[in-house]
């Protein structure tokens, strides 16, 4: 999410806490660059947020502290050292990374070829990781600068394991979206919420699964899944973000990260670095 300086505009929030920025909409390739790949990092003091935004080119994002997130349309990524997000040149996207991450963001000329037609989440190898960073963070002279852009389009791939999150949209749903949110160890039930709504837990399941491609259950430990993983990139350990997520122990935590995410919550685990 990091801005081209033309238009980018940070306001403070009222106690300070918030670093609200607000960042132009470019079409794809409204900028021209006089590299194909360029990138930067930065420490985030204070929580940051993005207001919605669209860069002139391709957006590959990820963090090597800290957990963030990027909205597209009703999907919610999170981003992390380990995967990353394609954002491709023009679509509208907005996110926030919390207070103590450290934010990388490598932009990729339009013209290139994007990895898919849509954002995609992508696997931070070890030696992709190494390349984008010597590419960000070295003063690389024109021929090095092209041999990594190269090596980087060699090893650059769409991955599968993304952590990504569909809102539903339907009017009947948003209170179970608030409350997650605000809470996401909140325990009520699929009957609980179906009578709390007025409605058939057949109606529940079916606005679920219509929306987000996934039932109650499964759509809530994913929701709750996603919040860890920000927690798990801060200062708290494992057991004690299992309880905040809603887990009475943290083997049944670990069960569910698993089975969401296909690993276990301590390869997200930084204990504050």
């Amino acid at each position: 999410m990091t801005a081209h300086a033309a238009g980018a505009r940070t306001v403070p929030g009222p106690d300070g806490s918030v670093d609200a920025r607000y960042l132009p909409m470019y079409p794809a390739g409204a900028l021209r660059f006089p590299v194909r790949v360029f990138g930067n990092e930065e420490d985030h003091e204070r929580d940051t947020w993005w207001g919605e935004h669209s860069h002139p080119t391709h957006e590959l994002i990820w963090n090597e502290f800290g957990a963030g997130h990027a909205v597209t349309g009703r999907r919610v990524w999170t981003v992390t050292r380990t995967v990353g997000l394609w954002i491709p040149a023009g679509t509208p996207h907005s996110g926030s990374t919390p207070a103590g991450s450290r934010q990388m963001a490598v932009h990729f000329a339009a013209d290139t070829p994007p990895l898919a037609a849509g954002p995609v989440a992508v696997d931070l190898t070890d030696l992709l990781r190494l390349l984008l960073e010597r590419l960000v963070t070295e003063d690389l002279d024109l021929t090095e600068h092209r041999t990594t852009e190269q090596m980087i389009f060699d090893v650059l791939r769409p991955s599968d394991n993304g952590l990504v999150l569909r809102v539903p949209s339907a009017p009947l749903l948003a209170p179970v979206v608030e409350a997650v949110r605000a809470n996401p160890g909140d325990g009520r039930t699929l009957r609980e919420w179906a009578r709390q709504l007025g409605v058939s837990t057949r109606t529940v399941t079916r606005a679920f699964e219509s929306e987000t491609g996934l039932s109650f259950s499964r759509w809530i430990t994913a929701a709750r899944v996603q919040y860890a993983v920000t927690l798990l990139g801060g200062d708290k350990g494992i057991a004690e973000v299992a309880r905040i997520v809603g887990y009475s122990s943290a083997s049944s935590f670990t069960t569910a990260f698993r089975r969401v995410t296909g690993t276990t919550p301590g390869q997200f685990h930084t204990g504050g670095r």
